[in-house]
This record gives structure tokens, sequence and C-alpha cells, in this order.
């Protein structure tokens, strides 16, 4: 089936929510983490409730509202949301503060906030959406479940309009934690995260909502005709499923003109996906976004 984007919002290490001149100077960033370059929040939320809000909230939010101002709309009928950690600024206050005051008088809003479905919930308290609301976590494909599960819907129900995405962020203590296995560089830029041969990557975070629609209209630019999901595939059943994906849509590998590769940046993780698109999508022009 064909789904259609009406609307995107993002949130990210780059002024990707600024439509004049995306990308024409990329924001450098010399650590080992890219966190986000946010915008003026009152633009987008009522200032009164912006200071309940956690960091993660704020953009979710913000993206949400991106996503349905450029589709003319103002309620959807559902919202889908992956989050790999969820809220972990709001469950660090709670759980410090649970062995600071020894389980006694503590804030029951960080507690209310911490939880993954927080991010979604906000999103429709605001909008007044009581249609369909769902929040998938599930480490890395936690966005692709929630982009699945629309698939879903509209192939039921293709009239709806679908508020789908994505958001996670990085803490003080999740990314000190996250240091201690060694998965991060120690020197380098985001810039230079594909020229450098070192082990290791970047830390990074952010928010990206789409409304989805199974209904065409004049106005679409992009259409999504197929998701399929591999979860831990070996070699072989990789680059198996990928011809059969193809296959699927009457596609063939040098028929494609864009391959968006999710590489990391550390030459040992990178090895399969550099195997892959040097063996079946040699004549394609290759993107990656991680920098």
């Amino acid at each position: 089936m064909s789904v259609y984007i009406k609307g995107m919002g993002n949130i990210s290490p780059q002024k990707t929510w600024d439509e004049s001149g995306l990308l024409s100077q990329p924001l450098v960033y010399p650590e080992n983490k890219l966190t986000c370059h946010e915008p003026d929040y009152s633009k987008y939320i009522d200032p009164k409730q912006l200071r309940r809000m956690s960091r993660i909230i704020k953009m979710g939010v913000a993206a949400g509202s991106m996503a349905l101002k450029q589709a003319g709309l103002s309620v959807p009928n559902g919202i889908i949301t992956g989050t790999a950690y969820g809220c972990m600024e709001d469950t660090g206050v709670f759980h410090n503060k649970m062995i600071e005051n020894k389980e006694y008088a503590l804030n029951p809003t960080p507690f209310i906030q911490s939880t993954h479905n927080t991010i979604g919930s906000q999103i429709a308290l605001l909008l007044q959406c009581q249609g369909y609301n769902q929040t998938y976590t599930q480490g890395a494909f936690s966005f692709e479940s929630p982009l699945l599960d629309s698939f879903l819907e509209l192939r039921d129900s293709p009239m709806q309009s679908l508020l789908v995405g994505g958001v996670d962020e990085i803490t003080a203590i999740s990314h000190a934690l996250q240091r201690r296995f060694g998965i991060f560089r120690n020197e380098g830029n985001n810039l230079d995260l594909f020229n450098r041969k070192v082990k290791g990557t970047i830390n990074g975070e952010g928010a990206a909502y789409f409304v989805l629609s199974g209904e065409r209209n004049s106005n679409d630019q992009i259409c999504l005709e197929a998701v399929r999901m591999l979860y831990k595939p070996t070699e072989p059943v990789l680059k198996r499923e990928i011809i059969s994906f193809l296959e699927t849509a009457s596609i063939k590998s040098n028929d494609i003109d864009l391959v968006l590769l999710g590489k990391s940046g550390n030459p040992v993780q990178d090895r399969i996906t550099d195997e892959i698109s040097n063996m079946h999508f040699a004549g394609s022009s290759i993107g990656l976004f991680k920098h």
C-alpha cells in the first residue's frame, strides 16, 4: 500500500527546524555527543505549560506541532511514538530525590513524567486527541515499530491522519554510563566521523514526527510504499532479504538512485553495511546522516 507524508517536524543537532538554508552551514560539535540545537519553544508551546515540561517532552511536543502545522491539521486521528530510553532526565530526578529524601516527601511530577509514554500522552492532552495512542520502546527499533504500526492502521482505514515519530535524549548520567563501555570516540568532531577510521561513534539525540495518511492529495511530496524490519539477521539473511524486498516492489538494485544508510562511524559495526552497499548499490548515491 501507499502512505503519504503530509507534514514533518524535526529537532536535531542541526538547525533542521528552520527551513531557510537547511544544512548550508552544518554545526560542528567537538565533543563525543550531539546535543540538539533547540528552537524557541514558546512559538510552539504555551509558556505557562513550558515550565512543567522536561527537555525531551518539549522536543517531542514541538516536533509534533511542526508536523501538524505543515500538514494543516489541528488534531490527528492517532499518535504513535517510539523511544528507546524514554524520559531519562525525569527518571534520574525521581531516583535521586528518592535516595536523598529516604523515600519521604517525594515530588510526584518527575515520577509521572518518567514513563516512556509521557511524550505521546502529553501531545494528546495538549491537542485533546482521544484517538489511538501507542508508544513503542524497543531499542534501536523504536522508530521502525511505530512506522510499521502506522502502515497497519492506515491499511485498515486509509482516510486517517496519524502523527508518527521518535524521540530520545542524552542526559549527563546516561552519557557517562555509556562512555564506560567505550562506544564513543574520545577525539575529533562530528564532521570527521566518517573520515577518521577509528573505533567508536558519537552519542546522539533528537525528535522527529511525521503526519502520515493513506489518502493522496496534490500537495504530497513523499510516498512510502513499503516497510520491512529484520531483527538481528545474519549476514546471509540480510543480503537475501534486501534483494527479496526490492523484488517485491519490482525494482532492481541498479534502479535505486539514493540509499540512506544509518552508519555509526565505527568501522567494526559498519563493515556489513559497507559490504552490502558495495555489493548491491555500487551505482547508487549513498547518503549518511549520523554526522
